[in-house]
């Protein structure tokens, strides 16, 4: 007796549902390069030859309700959850572009304020909506509701990016938050202990790392720190920041008292003072593992100490990328010639660290409201916040990194760097 076709019909969409959800088990990727940006430009990107791609993302932006037209459903833990398509079309076209080109892409994710009190309620901490001072917040997983639209977001975005059809381009890192240790600043929580701030963000971590491993094997959780390690952003006021040393080994303490878990680090060795490029020279880097700052100069101390037993997991040191820094130039020839030489000696530095999985830039073009800084490749056009007017020479510079033209390149500024070779990076 022959089987109805609608029956066969209905098996095959059985199928394409359940392989839609199966988790994907490709390997994380291991380009031939450590060169990354934060990219503005995807296709100057390309050209410049990037590996690995950050891309902010809101949070806040995809929140969507069942009346909007755009919005996409989910469920969740029994609910339903809409999500902004608009606001994904935007993110899809970068992450696609960027993955088909063979770039391994990382989302950053971030809680921010959109004045909107009911939206605001669900994403943003409690503790944070009585101060409208900050840009970036702590996610609220202090509520029920905080907690479950996490959840249901972090699934949706998982299995949209990392999952085993990724029709919308592929995501291979995941970094929650930014710069939590600084969290007054960029993480914001309101005043908090470090055993506070630590419950809070493990919380965060951990309901994603949950979400994609639903979705993923292998793609990667990442936790944020700035450049402070043993000493904290505000010593005189310990609420609003933590040493980062003091933040990783909370976490893995109490990561391990929960159910250890594969979480990476993503870490920001911005030069001490974000106006000087004399990476080789900053005064609050010295060179031992309990400096008060790990910036360029002191950068093998954070592999180091990434390397003790306690933050191993299964017996392995866990991946760290430098996933934002960047180097000041003045509107001078000398001061952009500094900026180069800035960026060949932070290069030749993470040649000689194999810990080091990325190194992503910071910025691709000039903003006129980073206050004062100009970390860009490009210069931007004078009033504008980003738009590209013409390439500064840290650009061509880059753009030789990891190819066969690098070292012509990079050893004309060795002078300015005060090293007689780059073998010298490591001291």
């Amino acid at each position: 007796m022959p089987i109805p076709l609608a029956f066969l019909v209905a098996i095959l969409i059985a199928l394409q549902a359940i392989l839609a959800q199966a988790q994907d088990a490709q390997p994380f990727p291991q380009p031939d390069s450590i060169k990354g940006l934060q990219v503005q430009m995807v296709d100057d990107a390309i050209k410049l030859g990037v590996r690995h791609g950050a891309i902010n993302f809101a949070l806040n932006g995809m929140f969507s309700t069942e009346d909007q037209p755009d919005a996409a459903k989910w469920e969740s833990g029994g609910r339903t959850y809409y999500f902004s398509t608009r606001y994904l079309a935007n993110i899809d076209r970068q992450v696609k572009t960027l993955s088909d080109a063979g770039l391994v892409v990382y989302l950053i994710l971030l809680a921010m304020p959109t004045g909107d009190p009911s939206i605001d309620a669900l994403v943003i901490h409690p503790a944070a909506l009585k101060d409208r001072s900050y840009t970036v917040a702590a996610s609220n997983v202090q509520t029920e509701e905080g907690r479950a639209w996490l959840r249901a977001a972090s699934e949706f975005l998982a299995e949209r990016y990392s999952g085993h059809q990724t029709p919308h381009g592929r995501v291979w890192g995941w970094i929650i938050g930014n710069e939590v240790n600084s969290h007054h600043m960029w993480h914001y929580r309101g005043p908090s202990s470090l055993q506070e701030l630590v419950d809070d963000y493990e919380k965060i971590v951990r309901i994603s790392w949950e979400s994609l491993r639903k979705s993923s094997q292998h793609a990667r959780v990442y936790l944020s720190l700035d450049h402070h390690w043993t000493q904290a952003h505000t010593p005189e006021a310990p609420t609003k920041s933590v040493p980062g040393k003091d933040l990783i080994d909370a976490f893995a303490k109490l990561s391990r008292d929960r159910g250890d878990f594969d979480w990476h680090l993503a870490y920001h060795p911005y030069h001490s003072n974000l106006f000087r490029v004399d990476l080789w020279a900053d005064p609050q880097a010295p060179l031992q593992v309990d400096a008060p700052k790990i910036t360029f100069r002191n950068l093998q101390y954070l592999c180091q100490s990434m390397q003790r037993p306690e933050l191993l997991y299964n017996g392995q040191p866990r991946s760290i990328i430098l996933s934002e820094q960047g180097f000041h130039s003045k509107q001078t020839p000398t001061s952009e010639q500094q900026q180069a030489a800035a960026y060949a000696y932070a290069w030749e530095k993470c040649q000689r660290l194999p810990m080091i999985d990325a190194f992503i830039y910071h910025r691709h073009v000039d903003h006129s409201q980073e206050g004062g800084l100009r970390l860009g490749l490009w210069r931007n056009v004078a009033g504008s916040i980003a738009d590209p007017e013409s390439p500064k020479p840290i650009y061509d510079l880059f753009l030789k990194a990891g190819s066969p033209q690098w070292s012509g390149a990079a050893d004309l500024l060795l002078p300015i760097t005060g090293l007689d070779s780059w073998d010298q990076v490591i001291q």
